[in-house]
């Protein structure tokens, strides 16, 4: 997982998303171990965030098991298994406020 982690966090980074969070959740879902955070500025950097995401990973050896939210690219999902990554404009994610579902504010 630390590996598939560092490529998510990196290709984050890359492309600029803002407000990047990961949140180690294995002990508290069986779903996946950990779930990262990101906010793009507009409708096309959420897509290019998650479309390097897909690409980077992929690279690396971990497919994408799928990805969600790409026809109208306001809160894109990359499940990656060990890692789900989200993506959101920065109003959707204000709105969801997820974070706080996995108790961090």
């Amino acid at each position: 997982m630390k590996k598939l982690q560092a490529v998510v966090e990196e290709a984050l980074t890359d492309m600029k998303a803002e407000a990047v969070q990961v949140i180690d959740v294995h002990e508290q879902t069986a779903i996946t171990d950990a779930m990262a955070f990101a906010t793009g500025n507009s409708r096309r950097h959420v897509r290019s965030i998650a479309n390097e995401v897909v690409d980077a990973s992929t690279k690396a050896g971990f497919k994408p098991l799928g990805v969600e939210g790409l026809e109208t690219n306001e809160w894109v999902l990359v499940d990656l298994g060990d890692v789900v990554v989200h993506i959101m404009l920065e109003d959707v994610r204000d709105f969801y406020r997820l974070e706080r579902i996995w108790g961090v504010e």
